[in-house]
């Protein structure tokens, strides 16, 4: 791993969700200075075409976060087409908007719309970390030692959830609060690990809803009042990625 340089070029990275959204944000951005992606996302996803349009540093690997045995056949893929696994950057994530009791429909949240969110944005995040941490950890270390970078996507729903994210705001907390204690995990073996926790973006997630929804959605935002642009959440990992490089 190129600790030493000022550029994230010669990286290469895993990036769930990378089909859309954050994700394929985050793609374009790394590709566009010079490091290779891998497109980490489910089989029936836009992935293939989009990392056709990035060209032959980016290739799409299918894969559901919350296999086990497909997400370690992506990261096989990854390293057999480009030798190693530098970075990853987890972004996939689903959400529902289900308040826990609705009075008036006499409705309760489904264990299983919660379990399911869980299931994707915690647990997948979780998988994608601890097999990706087993390839990194066969990297030579650079210089300061250094085996890799690993950034995940909580959101500011871990600290501030609204009406009707109950389960969304528990699993981007569960990212949160397992960040530290993997970071330390992971440590000793020189792998360094981030969260970051955005708050509205235009993601698909939010696109699908009514114009007056996401009005008012960004009107929420003290400044700008707008929402987020995917780019600028690009902009920020490759950030990340940057200082944590210096550090070396």
């Amino acid at each position: 791993m190129a600790a030493a340089c000022r550029s994230v070029k010669g990286l290469v990275a895993v990036i769930t969700g990378g089909a859309s959204g954050l994700g394929l944000s985050t793609a374009k951005r790394l590709v566009g200075q010079g490091a290779t992606a891998v497109l980490l996302d489910v089989p029936n996803s836009e992935g293939e075409t989009e990392a056709k349009k990035l060209g032959g540093n980016c290739i799409f690997a299918p894969a559901n976060v919350t296999s086990e045995k497909e997400v370690q056949a992506a990261l096989t893929l990854a390293k057999e087409k480009f030798g190693r696994i530098d970075v990853a950057v987890n972004c996939a994530g689903i959400a529902v908007a289900i308040k826990t009791y609705h009075e008036k429909k006499n409705q309760v949240h489904t264990l299983e719309d919660f379990q399911r969110v869980i299931n994707v944005n915690l647990i997948g995040t979780f998988n994608v970390i601890r097999l990706v941490a087993g390839v990194m950890g066969q990297n030579e270390p650079d210089q300061g030692g250094q085996r890799g970078v690993i950034i995940n996507t909580a959101s500011v729903a871990a600290f501030e959830g609204q009406v009707g994210q109950a389960a969304y705001s528990a699993s981007k907390g569960g990212i949160v609060g397992m960040t530290l204690p993997i970071a330390r995990d992971l440590a000793p073996i020189g792998i360094r690990v981030v969260t970051i926790a955005p708050g509205l973006f235009a993601t698909p997630l939010l696109t699908t809803l009514p114009d007056k929804v996401r009005n008012f959605l960004a009107s929420q935002v003290p400044f700008p009042s707008r929402l987020g642009d995917p780019a600028e959440y690009a902009h920020l990992v490759q950030m990340n990625l940057l200082s944590m490089l210096f550090l070396s």
